[in-house]
């Protein structure tokens, strides 16, 4: 009998040996068929995938299909221009130390945006102003020269034209559509490293005062803006175009969070004047404005304490002729109010030169209207920008 036991003891602890082996070795020798399948299923569903981006979903679905839906329309603008002679370059000493030279060639990189598909570009004025030769490279990697159709510094825009076929077109957002807080993308070629996608929100809309240009409503935005991202692109989470990116607050030249972007209206509207006129049609009334301060109001007993001081008036001008005078306060163009020098000037601008506009005038203690006759605003130089 004790043999007996010793031998069911002996065998009991090899099986158990043996069935220890083969659980950490070969587990799935252990396993009934389909029940080792069920768990590699279970283990690729317990942390499902975010979405795909623009899918429904509880997830964060990210800015891809935005980007790729804009992208392609997003290019790069190189400028070339003649530098400036050196003055000695005609004296024989100069000559005979440092031979012939002649004007060195200045390149400047930007941005642009196809916005047609027959090769209509827009980009900014200061990109492409003074340049001989303008080359606009697809992120696909065709090139192309580029021609201008034309130019205006007052709003820094630069509309381009390019021929090749199979051209991609951004689609134009609506800029009623945009609020304060809505999520945007900057797409462009920042120091020409090649074209860059940076996100962030829209800070403020209708940014005035900044002195970058004669008409100012600026998109400010926190998305990443450097120096080439000038004339690209700012776009919405769909990828349509609701600014053209022209500048940035800098005290080191690189991003500090506040850039600033063309809006699409005025680019649109830019570019149709360019495209059919060959110029932008703006109102002019030829005065000298500023805003009216309570101190002026208060010492000369106006009865307001809104509106636009005329301090000059230009002789034979629209205004002249009309009966404006130094010292009236604009009170109303056409109908509507304005309160600030940017105001008046949106406002006349946007009056069709040839027609005739009733201008509400506060003189003194007199309340005026007076009918004046719009013309077309003179071609200005462009505006010094802060860099």
């Amino acid at each position: 009998m004790r043999r007996l036991w010793l031998i069911f003891t002996q065998a009991t602890t090899v099986a158990l040996a043996l069935l220890f082996v083969v659980n950490t070795l070969k587990p799935q020798w252990l396993q009934r068929e389909g029940q080792a399948l069920t768990e590699v299923v279970a283990l690729r569903t317990a942390a499902p995938a975010w979405p795909a981006s623009g899918a429904s979903g509880a997830g964060f679905t990210g800015y891809s299909a935005a980007a790729r839906a804009a992208a392609p329309a997003v290019v790069s603008v190189t400028a070339s221009k003649a530098g400036a002679r050196n003055p000695h370059a005609q004296d024989p000493t100069f000559r005979f130390f440092f031979g012939e030279r002649g004007a060195e060639t200045q390149v400047g990189f930007g941005s642009g945006v196809i916005v047609s598909t027959q090769g209509i570009l827009l980009t900014n004025n200061h990109v492409i102003e003074g340049a001989g030769e303008i080359e606009v490279r697809l992120s696909d990697g065709r090139e192309a020269r580029a021609e201008i159709v034309g130019t205006d510094p007052e709003t820094d825009l630069a509309v381009l034209r390019i021929q090749l076929d199979r051209l991609p077109a951004i689609t134009l957002g609506r800029l009623d559509a945009l609020q304060v807080g809505d999520v945007v993308l900057a797409i462009g070629n920042p120091f020409n490293v090649g074209q860059t996608v940076t996100s962030g929100i829209v800070s403020a809309l209708g940014r005035q005062g900044l002195g970058l240009s004669t008409f100012e409503s600026f998109v400010q935005t926190d998305a990443a803006i450097n120096p080439g991202n000038s004339g690209g692109a700012l776009v919405d989470v769909h990828g349509h175009l609701v600014g053209i990116n022209t500048a940035i607050f800098s005290r080191s030249g690189g991003s500090m969070g506040i850039g600033f972007a063309i809006p699409v209206d005025v680019a649109q509207q830019v570019m149709e004047g360019l495209l059919r006129d060959g110029q932008v049609t703006r109102g002019w009334i030829g005065v000298e404005p500023r805003d009216l301060t309570p101190e002026f109001a208060e010492n000369f007993h106006l009865p307001v304490r809104s509106g636009v001081l005329i301090t000059g008036v230009l002789q034979d001008g629209p205004a002249s002729k009309g009966g404006l005078k130094p010292g009236d306060v604009v009170v109303s163009v056409a109908g509507q109010p304005v309160a600030t020098t940017a105001q008046l000037l949106h406002s006349v601008a946007a009056l069709k030169p040839g027609n005739e506009a009733v201008i509400g005038v506060q003189r003194g203690t007199q309340a005026l209207q007076l009918t004046l006759t719009i013309a077309q605003r003179p071609k200005q130089p462009a505006a010094r920008r802060p860099r």
